[in-house]
């Protein structure tokens, strides 16, 4: 009978030697990957450097600061629902249809990814102002959407949206259309097919798109600035509240980046859990 060799012995020599739990990386891969790290943190142990803590208080529940987050969470919220509502199907769209012209397609929707944010802004201004391509014959039917929380809503869904699409139709396409298939065969409709098949497929998908989108509609500043201006209580943001507040109290905006800081890291926990490890 051949021997047992134990998951900590190397083959053929019976020793009892651990294997690298950082899968034989080379030393400079390890260096270079905790500068990266260093890159990331330092940044963020400068903010927390400045935190006045007997201030955070009075600076977090401020009425500005409370007004801000409240307009930011709830101009996020809308915005999700948009991301999900649309970037889902057109997900499903690019990963499943077949038409001429797709790619081209593909590369204009995930377009804001690259651009600059205060460029769709101006995009969206051009389009939906008050002489915009589209705004101008609404602005007869006496519909404002520029300098609005309408146009926060628009400029945010314009830089979220290709996250949704991004995320879910790389799911759609790793997963095997065999089951979509089987049920269409068993006499499935497409949208019973759609709702029963392949959203649960693709859930773990669509919760790290709908939590990545609301990420993104949170921390937007370049394409609301200059979409939807900075008026408080109509579309000041958080963002915007922080880069308003670096200029007459510093002390505030540190003490609001940190709090946008928190959001965004339980935000990433949520998005990104570890699966267990299941290798022994």
């Amino acid at each position: 009978m051949a021997p047992r060799v134990s998951g900590n012995e190397v083959p053929g020599t019976g020793k009892g030697v651990k294997r690298s739990s950082s899968l034989g990386l080379p030393w400079w891969v390890l260096v270079f990957g905790g500068l990266g790290v260093i890159v990331l943190l330092l940044p963020i142990a400068g903010l927390v450097s400045r935190l006045e803590p007997g201030r955070v208080p009075e600076l977090l529940f401020s009425e500005s600061a409370l007004v801000a987050l409240r307009l930011s969470l709830l101009t996020a919220l809308v915005t999700t629902v948009l991301c999900v509502l649309l970037g889902v199907p057109l997900a499903l769209v690019l990963a499943r249809a077949r038409f001429p012209g797709r790619r081209l397609v593909r590369t204009l929707v995930l377009l804001p990814l690259v651009l600059p944010p205060v460029v769709g802004g101006i995009a969206l201004l051009h389009t939906f102002g008050r002489t915009g391509l589209v705004g101008e014959g609404l602005e007869v039917l006496g519909i404002r959407i520029a300098f609005s929380t309408v146009a926060v809503v628009l400029a945010q869904t314009f830089v979220a949206l290709p996250f949704m699409v991004l995320t879910v139709e790389g799911a759609l396409r790793a997963e095997d259309a065999k089951y979509e298939r089987a049920a269409t065969g068993l006499g499935a409709g497409p949208s019973t097919v759609f709702l029963t098949v392949t959203l649960p497929v693709i859930r773990p998908a669509l919760v790290s798109g709908t939590v990545l989108c609301f990420a993104r509609a949170l921390g937007e500043f370049g394409a609301t600035i200059a979409f939807a201006g900075s008026l408080q209580g109509v579309t000041r943001t958080l963002p915007l509240e922080i880069y308003l507040q670096r200029e007459t109290d510093p002390a505030g905006a540190v003490a609001l980046s940190l709090l946008l800081v928190v959001i965004a890291v339980v935000i990433v926990a949520v998005a990104y859990r570890p699966k267990r490890d299941r290798t022994r």
